[in-house]
């Protein structure tokens, strides 16, 4: 079983930067499509980035140039670089590990809370 944590939430003021963290078990990880979604209060799931095995990457479009995400195969690690950060960016960003092969499946994190005040 794959685990998915994440780390590196916290609060943060209105313009400022935030660096997330998710480590996925297992030595498939450099096969998996990795991805951040979010979850604010009241809303749906959103997607926010993804990046494929071959470090593709796709942003939803309301995060481009804001948001970056970057894979480390070496530390079975994805990040998501955050700046100019507002309160509306206030959610539960949560990982996710999708493995294609031998069959699809998803693998999710707990989440970890972002919370932009001043």
């Amino acid at each position: 079983q794959v685990q998915v944590v994440e780390s590196g939430g916290g609060l943060v003021q209105p313009g400022g930067s935030l660096r997330l963290s998710c480590v996925a078990s297992g030595s498939m990880f450099s096969t998996y499509s990795m991805a951040w979604y979010r979850q604010a209060p009241g809303k749906p799931r959103e997607l926010v980035a993804r990046i494929g095995r071959d470090g593709s990457t796709y942003y939803t479009s309301s995060f481009k140039g804001r948001f970056t995400i970057s894979r480390d195969n070496a530390k079975n690690t994805v990040y998501l670089q955050m700046s100019s950060l507002q309160p509306e960016d206030t959610a539960v960003y949560s990982c996710n590990a999708r493995q294609v092969q031998p069959y699809k499946y998803d693998y999710w994190g707990q989440g970890t809370q972002v919370t932009v005040s001043s």
